[in-house]
């Protein structure tokens, strides 16, 4: 229950007994009466009170209920993003390791021809 709640059935507690002992005080009754009268008063405040109190609680579950729903919801959408971010780093992965062999075949393509280049123009000053 929360906060507000709790003032609130405090304060119609209170509010209610004190209204009630006053008007059963201030009525020209007999003991027995009064002491009647103060008994349904107290019967009603506290039936007033258990209804207050129920009608919080069942809030507060609402309440709870939705917080745990979005919670999941959250979760949920948390886990697509996750695995989202997991195939977007393979698909890099696996691209970077393209672009590496095809830079490496380059390369040595390139090394084999200026290797070729140096044979042959060796050749041609040794000739």
């Amino acid at each position: 229950m929360t906060m507000k709640s709790s003032d609130f059935l405090k304060g119609v507690l209170i509010g209610g007994l004190i209204g009630a002992a006053a008007g059963i005080l201030f009525a020209p009754k007999s003991g027995k009466e009064t002491r009647e009268d103060i008994a349904r008063k107290t019967d009603e405040l506290i039936q007033k009170a258990r209804e207050e109190y129920e009608v919080a609680l069942e809030k507060s579950k609402k309440a709870y209920e939705t917080a745990i729903k979005k919670a999941k919801e959250i979760q949920s959408m948390a886990r697509e993003k996750v695995e989202d971010v997991e195939e977007t780093v393979t698909d890099l992965t696996e691209k970077g390791k393209e672009t590496l062999l095809d830079s490496r075949t380059r390369l040595k393509k390139a090394l084999d021809a200026g290797i070729d280049a140096f044979k042959e123009e060796k050749d041609r000053t040794d000739a």
